[in-house]
């Protein structure tokens, strides 16, 4: 990087619920000027709105007053140390109140500015004109939703620190906006200079997950130092968009060009077309290179005009939710709990019926301890111990009360060696599903409240239908192939959820390998690998920036989130399953990770 002026962001948040020792690790250790909260998931928003539904007061990450800041609000004032948080939920009023309380008793000063216009629940009748129709199964929007959010992009918190803001506080905004933000703002970059703007939003993403940038969730686990003190990431960007990342010095953790590799194809669809409020990005060309122990150069991030829409996260209640886990010990534990967990749904079949209250909607078994999560891939039925895990959807609560208090009888009336509750009786609970779509980005108005302003913030500037570019196709390979080793040994993988859908980023641990994985992990092979979960199709997209394959496995998750019954609901163990998979090499390459494919298997 040059010698200008470089703006310094850490994140001390990657969900509702994160470690509360991170905002003070930054803050004391970080030499920041922004630290950036992140919390909303898509399931969490459902989560807030039905605390709000219960109490006006509530329906914010209180974490964020409580925990992270209540206890820093002297250092972060005398630092001057911004503050950018999307921890307002579905009631960013209500933290603001709550913080300001917070800085009274403290006797800290600090302009607090919020964030609104994102909440459309409001406005449902009108959002029916529109005709929306889910992005994910084209399901036509649902007759109530409890929730619905759409995806400010940075604009409303340029605006408020244009202000003078020291604390921004949000409600749905894009991940990524947290970091974009405060550089335009500082900067001055253009709402049309899309490159660096990209640049910017990579920064965000990259970072947005907290120490899945620094070596948490990575591959190769068992290099990485310093779990009990893992470094939160932290972004060095210059006014030209280049930017470094690292972490605070003597920090746990790890920051390499594969670490954060990982983290750039976590959770996104085609790397050439990530679409944000501000700008469409095309992130396939990044470069990830090392300039010092932990701390890594990232650069080619190409940024195009937006569309004309912006996304909406909704939800809606569909119906009633129950899960019982208990384990069954001794010999035989797979072949008895399969036996228990089906007479057990047999039993409450045979209650509804006499109720007179129908069938199940939907039923889940996993036995895990043998490997059900694999499906035909799994190999092993011999463990003494499993837990049982049963999932099971109704309309009706008083059904899946029920069968929550079915689950005791099988203790004394069927297998032996059932034994562990977890947790007790299970707890029925609603089922919450995702509806997301688009609506004209015209109807949606961004506002930010400062004090006794009320400003009302344009959100948009131009609305262009993107045009399709195929991306380049990997390599081929060159010669035979006379050895097979796992793809571990070959490559990095990661992976996440977006809805219903999952993805999964590998990327090489040379380039040299990266034909030989493309020939092998095609879309058919790694849809023939997930079949037992897949219920659409595999695409696959090319990173030669990274020399990487991101796939996208269309409706895998069960639903995804809270929808989902499975002991995976997302997807965070797909990428773990896939470098199991077998890939032909030549021997040369199979003799350079024979010490490799040892340690790892």
């Amino acid at each position: 990087m040059n010698d200008e002026k470089r703006v310094r962001i850490g994140c001390a948040s990657a969900f509702w619920g994160d470690s509360q020792m991170a905002a003070a690790q930054l803050v004391r250790a970080g030499k920041l000027d922004y630290l950036v909260f992140d919390y909303l998931a898509e399931v969490t928003m459902s989560i807030l709105a039905g605390q709000k539904m219960k109490d006006d007061k509530a329906g914010f990450a209180r974490d964020f007053v409580d925990t992270a800041m209540a206890p820093l609000l002297g250092e972060i004032a005398e630092q001057g140390l911004k503050i950018i948080a999307n921890a307002g939920g579905v009631n960013p009023l209500a933290c603001r109140d709550a913080l300001q309380a917070a800085c009274d008793q403290a006797g800290v000063s600090l302009r607090i500015a919020v964030v609104l216009g994102d909440d459309l629940a409001p406005r449902q009748a009108e959002l029916r004109r529109f005709e929306p129709v889910d992005l994910g199964s084209g399901e036509a929007m649902p007759p109530f939703l409890l929730s619905a959010n759409a995806y400010l992009g940075a604009r409303p918190i340029v605006c408020a620190l244009e202000q003078g803001a020291d604390v921004v506080i949000t409600g749905r905004v894009t991940d990524s906006a947290l970091v974009l933000a405060p550089l335009v703002h500082e900067f001055g970059w253009r709402w049309d200079d899309y490159d660096r703007l990209a640049a910017g939003s990579l920064a965000g993403h990259l970072i947005e997950c907290g120490t899945q940038a620094t070596g948490g969730n990575f591959t190769d686990w068992e290099s990485v130092p310093g779990y009990e003190d893992m470094g939160f990431p932290i972004v060095e960007v210059s006014a030209d968009g280049d930017f470094e990342l690292t972490k605070p010095d003597g920090s746990g953790g790890l920051v390499t060009p594969a670490t954060v590799a990982e983290q750039l194809v976590y959770e996104i669809a085609d790397p050439a077309d990530y679409r944000l409020p501000d700008l469409r990005c095309d992130f396939s060309e990044v470069t990830i290179e090392t300039v010092a122990e932990n701390r890594v150069r990232v650069s080619g991030a190409r940024g195009y005009p937006p569309t004309d829409t912006l996304k909406v996260a909704a939800t809606w209640p569909d119906g009633f939710r129950c899960v019982a886990l208990f384990m069954i010990g001794g010999l035989q534990a797979p072949a008895k709990g399969r036996r228990v967990a089906d007479a057990i749904l047999a039993r409450c079949r045979r209650l509804f019926k006499e109720q007179r209250c129908g069938d199940f909607t939907q039923t889940s078994v996993e036995v895990l301890g043998s490997e059900a999560t694999y499906g035909e891939h799994a190999r092993r039925d011999d463990t003494r111990e499993v837990v049982v895990k049963i999932g099971v959807r109704h309309p009706d609560k008083t059904a899946l009360v029920m069968f929550s208090r079915e689950i005791a009888q099988a203790a004394t009336a069927m297998a032996p060696g059932i034994t562990g509750y977890v947790g007790g009786r299970p707890v029925v609970h609603p089922l919450i599903r995702l509806f997301s779509f688009l609506v004209p980005a015209e109807i949606v108005q961004p506002e930010v409240r400062l004090g006794d302003k009320h400003i009302k913030v344009e959100e948009r500037t131009v609305g262009v239908e993107p045009q399709v570019v195929a991306g380049s196709a990997p390599p081929r390979p060159v010669g035979g192939a006379d050895s097979r080793v796992p793809l571990i040994a070959l490559a990095h993988a990661r992976s996440g959820d977006k809805g219903n859908h999952a993805n999964i980023g590998v990327i090489a641990r040379k380039p040299e390998y990266l034909p030989w994985i493309a020939a092998a992990l095609t879309e058919a092979a790694v849809a023939e690998h997930f079949a037992h979960v897949l219920e659409g199709e595999v695409r696959r997209w090319y990173l030669p920036g990274i020399q990487a394959l991101n796939f996208l496995l269309e409706h895998s998750l069960g639903g995804g989130g809270v929808a989902s019954l499975r002991m995976d609901p997302q997807g965070k163990a797909f990428a773990q399953m896939l470098l199991d998979f077998p890939i032909e090499v030549p021997a040369a390459i199979a003799s350079e990770v024979e010490d490799l494919v040892l340690n790892k298997t």
